[in-house]
């Protein structure tokens, strides 16, 4: 899968999200482990992002174009930054993944939050997939985020285990966005 992907496959319920490009975020500097990448992170994404483009939407995902850590070191923080602020640019939806550790704390993710900020300035409609309620450790900027900028937060396990209703979300949100144009 390169890191825009388009696959078209059944199951999504009559969910249409054809000529939406969603812009798939989340921690990765600090979800790369000795073991490997942060599992239950990986998941997360991963289903994010296949049910996307289950229903036909287009992906822009740095977790997919650097493997998910593997492939991280091979890219400048120029070429990242250049990089995502072109897919921020391109996309209708941003969906930051924002996952808890042990402790029930926000995984420390800079540049998602960097990312959040462009969404905001941008006017992008933003979906932050988080579990639910909000981490006690969330900034007060990030609690604060709804108030300034077109915010919606989705409950991560709500994500995992129903993500029909994510794509319905998805769904209202792209095809505003792609009608504004």
């Amino acid at each position: 899968m390169s890191d825009s992907t388009v696959v078209r496959v059944d199951g999504t319920d009559g969910i249409d999200l054809t000529g939406v490009k969603v812009f798939v975020g989340g921690p990765i500097q600090y979800a790369i482990r000795d073991d490997g990448f942060h599992q239950p992170l990986q998941h997360a994404i991963g289903d994010i992002i296949e049910a996307v483009t289950a229903a036909h939407g287009t992906v822009f995902s740095a977790h997919v174009a650097e493997k998910f850590g593997v492939d991280t070191p091979l890219f400048s923080p120029d070429q990242v930054s250049v990089r995502d602020i072109g897919w921020m640019r391109r996309c209708d939806v941003f969906v930051p993944v924002l996952p808890v550790d042990a402790a029930g704390e926000l995984m420390r993710t800079d540049g998602t939050h960097v990312e959040l900020g462009w969404a905001s300035a941008l006017d992008k409609p933003i979906v932050v997939v988080t579990p639910m309620p909000l981490a006690p450790n969330a900034s007060h900027l990030l609690r604060g985020l709804p108030s300034v900028a077109d915010v919606t937060v989705f409950d991560l396990v709500e994500a995992r285990t129903n993500p029909l209703e994510l794509l319905r979300l998805l769904e209202k949100l792209g095809q505003e966005a792609v009608m504004a144009q």
